[in-house]
């Protein structure tokens, strides 16, 4: 792939602007040698404004999500999109949320611009297990756990019971629930068909990937190990 298009497909500005940048001599190897728009080079080898070159397409990324951004390009608040460099909007292939946390909602929260990965993330046959964290309005019963993982339970207006799930209780009101499936606002439907309410709902993992030490709204990129982790178990 030609230089413009690589750098203008990593959402740097159209090939017009980035054929400018050539010319400005913006575009440089780590020795601050300019390069060309016709050379060939690697892509680890490549500054803009003396910084690295932003991941190529197959990127995938983990976010702590914070309360209160939504998983959407467009909104009249604040949206996940805004904690990225701006031109990660931009990028083609188009960078993408592996699902959705809602607004209320913090925590693991995975981008990708790899549709085949996100397929195989989302699948129903993948079963990748998600933990979240929620915290209660009210005291557990302590029939909930044996409920949850029946496979019988119907939520309303659902057609298809849900799939097993697991129950930990960490105090009265606070507990960790690993599901293998993401129906529309799943964890606190599951807690309001019980009678209780979810005030605050975390998710810490995704597969064997956990959150680590990210504050809210930071993030990092992930690499092939990372990747792998989300498809093995929850973490112990």
């Amino acid at each position: 792939m030609k230089l413009v298009k690589l750098i203008a497909n990593l959402g740097y500005g159209s090939r017009k602007d980035v054929a400018l940048m050539f010319r400005e001599g913006r575009i440089t190897d780590p020795d601050g040698e300019v390069l060309y728009a016709d050379d060939k080079v690697a892509h680890e080898y490549i500054r803009v404004d003396d910084e690295p070159l932003d991941p190529p397409a197959g990127l995938a990324l983990m976010m702590n999500k914070p309360l209160g951004a939504t998983c959407s390009r467009k909104d009249q608040g604040r949206v996940v999109y805004d904690l990225l460099p701006p031109r990660y909007r931009l990028r083609d292939p188009a960078l993408s949320t592996v699902g959705r946390l809602d607004r209320d909602t913090s925590g693991l929260l995975l981008f990708t611009d790899d549709g085949a990965l996100l397929h195989r993330i989302i699948s129903p046959r993948a079963k990748v297990a998600k933990v979240y964290e929620a915290v209660l309005a009210q005291d557990l019963r302590g029939d909930e756990g044996a409920l949850f993982a029946s496979g019988s339970m119907m939520l309303e207006s659902e057609k298809e019971p849900l799939e097993p799930a697991q129950l930990q209780v960490l105090e009265p009101r606070r507990a960790r629930l690993t599901l293998t499936e993401g129906r529309y606002h799943q964890v606190r439907r599951m807690f309001a068909a019980v009678g209780n309410h979810v005030e605050a709902l975390t998710r810490i993992s995704v597969g064997g990937l956990v959150l680590g030490g990210l504050e809210p709204g930071q993030w990092r990129a992930l690499d092939a190990e990372d990747v792998a982790r989300i498809f093995s178990g929850p973490p112990a």
